[in-house]
């Protein structure tokens, strides 16, 4: 029997970008854009997905999705912070966190 392909796909209507297994939501990276930059601010991948490298193929395609587009990475959240450290192919898109991007996060998400 083979295993599932997932699948990533951007969902603009809810600002984030899912991986799909089996046509089930798996997984999330949650984003807002601010002018051409896309800050990530949430990642997840459900339990019963666990430990199957999904949070890492989701990250992946998202930031490949964003060069792309042309915009720019802020990535607040941790997991895309890590992520970002081990691999250097997206340090010239990459912005660092500033306090600025933090307080207008904050007033989007409240």
């Amino acid at each position: 029997m083979t295993q599932p392909t997932p699948t990533v796909e951007r969902n603009d209507a809810r600002h984030r970008y899912e991986i799909l297994v089996d046509g089930e939501r798996a997984g999330l990276t949650a984003y807002l854009d601010r002018e051409d930059q896309r800050v990530f601010h949430h990642t997840e991948v459900d339990d019963a997905y666990a430990g199957q490298g999904l949070a890492s193929r989701l990250v992946q395609e998202a930031l490949t999705d964003v060069r792309a587009a042309g915009k720019r990475i802020v990535p607040v959240c941790p997991y895309v912070a890590k992520f970002l450290e081990r691999h250097a192919e997206f340090a010239d898109i990459t912005d660092e966190v500033t306090p600025d991007v933090l307080e207008w996060l904050d007033s989007r998400l409240g």
